[in-house]
């Protein structure tokens, strides 16, 4: 085969293979910006151009693209490095969060662009819910890409110092839109090997045999790993500070498969089409167990125990009943607070299994690399220490928000010192919570280890969806009482979440769920029964808002609901409960005694709802003749960091040309915390953004780091890195005014140089002076921050809407989001966390739902089965800032990356309600639900 084509103006001749797609072939050519999403041209990541026509490469044969020319990201620049106007838009706008699915959006608006004024415009520019139906973004809300395709620029370049409260860009911006920012797979591994996983088609299953004989002949496999070959040690996939938070259920290779999907086995070979041929050809024995999906069933008599073989220290609440964890407590008495009550009111709400669906998947690469010689791990940026016995160590390359827990994990499994093991995390496509798991680097070290070479695992869409973990479905009873001017008496929950096969973040998500919904509002009895279980389903685990979404969708409904049957207006019934500055936050579940209102901004946010309700703009659409509006609002709190401690060490140096470098653990995926770290450290030393450089998520770069996850990057490793950037200047200040004889009040630090006294001394020559006088100490510092004392962000949602009664279809008029961040250290991104948070949560109010058959397998492993929020179907929302600045937060900063999503699911069943006189109590509210729902003879909502 005669085989030729160009790429980005580059020759090139290599044959593709038998039913390659242009998408791996191109990857496999070293052009990284070609990104995998969705294997099946659903997301339009890997959108390049072939002749100028975008195409998704993942869907289009390699050999069709012979004697074309291919362009992708990477070749959209000209020649001489000057950015394409697309990508500079998207730059200036700062289009993009994680930027997984940027190459997408920018070669689908450049190819969109070049044909302007041509015959083949179509106007597709004027209509970009139609130009963008085939790319998908999970982070952005797609606000900031409309903004970056008509060129509306929010970037700013501020002075020397002034960083912080600026719309400073994202450091790694430039990369991204060439293409050129490095995520997990992103590398080029000599003497790769790649794994694929053999899964369970049974719910519950012992596995006698697996036969691996005819697996080990098809040519490249290199081994067929099983729970004989793996470590007979019990640990979590969940990542947690403190390992006890989570149970001990989970093994890298079972002998009892407990869901559809678990891998079973691990083929590994020199190819993916050999491991996958060699995962067909593994035979398994299956003897099948009685399996159980419900968790209100398997709690009951006679249920399956699927974890009933555990013992005490694997920390199970009650194994033989499938409860993982429980909590129950009471505050008062709430049979005497419903005696007094006026009102008594009932109802349960169920939510849904919902997909992280971050559009980079799971995975990792493990290869070794040599020791460095210095002995300290490579703190100092060095590449390791010594002590192996080979003279190498074991780099873990993963999609991972926590790098350093899961080397932990890794050494703890496989009893190896932590100088022998080094976790990093390039950038990181998305993660959502998904990805404060183990899911893939405990078994591609198994491999490593026993083949002593790279070993890569990615994760296929479909994978995703039944091989990773969910949102964690609820059933949440609350009975409230009340008196006739809505205060209320006493208020009870009954909570079931439903853990699936494995308990990881189960009892946490759990506790977690029922504190701050509860302890917002004030009522003098309260009462608690909440359970985690086990069922024959694909685990749940950590999702934006960690259990505190579902239990506000349920107790901001009954409120709602309250209001309405007291004919009251619903918000003020909440300002007659909602706790005040200063006031204790009191639930059943006890009090949390490092847990403040360090400022208060829900007074603020229920004033922009005022505001909002009063008014309607005129850009605001008109409802559609015939159909039914209303409006809804809801609340929510919620910790500024997880309870227990979430610990972050940071080092900021002068480095030897006068610039600074910050080292801090936390990782990037889209969540803005490198820009502000950035911003935290320009701001104490007086310098501008371009002078300061971020070495990130690597176990070599600081002694320690819990995690990028519980919205902690700005008030935790934030603080750290603001505290060793101040300790910086102090030291700088003090070697300065030595070094210059000047008292040191007198000694000045700007941009580049201290003034001290009039003599202008650039940091370059102190860098210099200190080294010579053995004062290199001088140069860094460090910081360090525990994560406790803790705050409260607020946050308030309101909709206006319009239901089509013929047809079910909810169409949102308005939406406006009230957002009590402290002081906001940088608009622009903390506005787009807030929109990427209401879109995530309208997908999973809408229709996002992980289905599951009676057998517990998941239906909907793929985006066009699985409904993620397209372009058309996020609206705009306004996003106003309270003005606060929090006692505790770095600088007055609050997080704000979990908390809008939670009030939003009730907002809109509320406005749902005041349209339709329904009470939605079951997510996701689908076009045909209420449909249903309108067309029955006695409205209720569907089962």
């Amino acid at each position: 085969m005669t085989f030729h084509l160009q790429v980005n103006g580059r020759p090139s001749s290599t044959d593709p293979r038998p039913g390659q797609c242009l998408r791996t072939y191109l990857r496999e050519q070293g052009w990284f910006g070609v990104k995998k999403g969705c294997d099946a041209g659903d997301c339009g990541a890997c959108t390049v151009h072939v002749d100028g026509e975008p195409v998704h490469s993942c869907v289009y044969p390699a050999v069709r693209a012979a004697d074309r020319e291919v362009t992708t990201v990477e070749g959209l620049a000209a020649a001489d490095g000057e950015l394409h106007p697309v990508q500079r838009r998207f730059l200036d706008a700062q289009g993009f969060q994680c930027g997984f699915c940027t190459a997408g959006f920018l070669m689908t608006t450049a190819a969109l662009e070049a044909e302007r004024g041509s015959a083949h415009d179509d106007g597709k520019l004027d209509d970009l819910p139609r130009a963008f139906k085939g790319n998908l973004c999970r982070c952005t809300g797609y606000r900031a890409i409309e903004d970056a395709v008509r060129g509306v620029a929010h970037t700013e370049r501020p002075g020397a110092g002034e960083a912080v409260g600026r719309n400073l860009g994202a450091p790694a911006g430039p990369q991204v839109v060439t293409g050129s920012a490095r995520y997990t797979f992103d590398v080029d591994v000599p003497g790769l090997l790649h794994m694929k996983l053999v899964r369970s088609p049974h719910p519950h299953a012992r596995v006698l045999a697996v036969d691996k004989s005819a697996a080990l002949g098809v040519p490249g496999v290199h081994a067929v790993l099983t729970h004989e070959d793996a470590p007979d040690r019990l640990y979590s996939s969940a990542r947690h500070e403190h390992p006890t938070e989570d149970p001990d259920d989970t093994r890298v290779l079972d002998d009892t498969v407990r869901y559809v999907g678990q891998r079973v086995a691990a083929v590994v070979a020199d190819s993916e089409q050999a491991a996958e041929e060699g995962c067909r050809r593994v035979e398994v024995t299956y003897e099948l167990l009685p399996h159980v999906v419900d968790p209100e069933a398997a709690m009951r008599p006679g249920a399956p125990a699927l974890h009933g073989d555990k013992g005490a220290d694997s920390r199970i609440a009650r194994a033989a009943d499938n409860v993982v964890g429980e909590v129950h407590g009471e505050i008062g008495d709430v049979e005497w607070g419903f005696a007094e009550a006026d009102i008594v009111i009932e109802e349960t709400f169920r939510t849904q299994r919902v997909q992280h669906a971050s559009l980079e998947t799971h995975g990792c690469v493990a290869y070794f690399e040599p020791k460095s010689e210095d002995g300290d791990g490579g703190r100092d940026g060095g590449e390791g220490g010594d002590g192996a016995r080979t003279g190498e160590r074991l780099t873990v390359r993963s999609s991972t928000q926590t790098p350093f827990l899961t080397r932990r994990a890794l050494c703890a499994l496989y009893d190896l010192p932590e100088d022998e093991v080094r976790v990093v995390a390039g950038r990181v496509g998305g993660g959502f919570g998904g990805k404060q798991e183990m899911l893939t680097e405990d078994v591609v070290t198994l491999a490593a280890l026993r083949l002593r070479r790279p070993v890569k695992l990615e994760y296929t869409r479909a994978e995703q969806f039944h091989g990773a973990t969910t949102r964690h479905p609820f059933k949440v009873t609350i009975k409230l009482g009340a008196r006739a001017d809505g205060t209320l008496t006493a208020l009870h929950y009954r909570v079931v979440a439903n853990t699936g096969a494995y308990g990881n973040h189960g009892p946490a998500v759990m506790f977690h769920s029922v504190g701050e919904s509860m302890a917002m509002y004030r009522a003098p009895h309260k009462k608690v029964d909440a359970y985690s279980v086990y069922t024959n389903c694909v685990p749940a685990g950590a999702f934006r808002g960690y259990g505190l979404g579902q239990v506000t969708f349920a107790v901001e409904s009954l409120l709602d609901e309250l209001a309405r049957r007291l004919d009251l207006d619903p918000l003020t019934v909440r300002e007659r409960n909602v706790i005040g500055p200063g006031e204790p936050m009191l639930s059943p579940i006890g009090e949390e005694e490092d847990l403040h209102i360090a400022s208060y901004g829900l007074d603020q946010c229920l004033a922009v709802v005022r505001e909002a309700m009063a008014a309607d703009p005129d850009t605001a659409p008109a409802p559609p003749e015939g159909w039914l509006v209303g409006q809804g609002a809801a609340l929510a709190m919620i910790a500024t960091g997880p309870p227990g401690g979430h610990f972050a060490d940071a080092r900021v140096s002068l480095r030897p040309d006068g610039t600074y470098q910050v080292a801090v653990g936390t990782a990037e995926f889209g969540n803005g915390t490198t820009t502000v770290h950035q911003q935290l450290t320009a701001g104490a030393l007086r310098t501008t953004e371009d002078r300061v450089t971020i070495r990130q998520s690597d176990t070599d770069v600081v002694r320690h780091d819990t995690g990028a996850f519980g919205s902690t990057g700005t008030v935790v490793a934030g603080k750290a890195v603001l505290l060793a950037a101040t300790a910086l200047a102090e030291r700088l200040r003090t070697f300065a005014a030595r070094h210059t004889g000047v008292a040191r009040h007198l000694c000045h630090l700007g941009a580049e140089a201290f003034d001290c006294a009039g003599r202008t001394v650039p940091l370059k020559e102190l860098h210099e002076a200190a080294r010579e006088s053995g004062a290199g100490a001088e140069l860094s510092a460090e910081g360090h921050w525990g994560g406790s004392p803790r705050s409260v962000a607020f946050n308030a949602h309101w909709f206006k809407v319009a239901v089509d009664p013929g047809t079910g279809e909810i169409r949102v008029l308005r939406s406006v989001h009230a957002a009590d961040a402290g002081r906001v250290m940088n608009p622009m991104q903390c506005r787009g966390q807030v929109e990427g948070g209401v879109a995530q949560a309208l997908g999973a109010t809408l229709f996002e739902e992980v289905r599951v058959d009676d057998r517990g397998e998941v239906t909907t492993a793929a985006f066009r089965r699985y409904r993620l929020p397209q372009y058309a179907d996020v609206p705009r929302t306004e996003v106003h800032f309270t003005r606060t600045r929090d006692a505790i937060g770095p600088l007055g900063a609050k997080s704000m990356s979990e908390s809008p999503f939670n009030p939003v699911a009730p907002a809109l069943t509320n406005a749902l309600r005041d349209a339709t006189g329904i009470r939605f109590t079951r997510l996701p509210v689908t076009r045909d639900r209420v449909w249903l729902a309108l067309s029955s003879p006695t409205p209720a909502p569907p089962s």
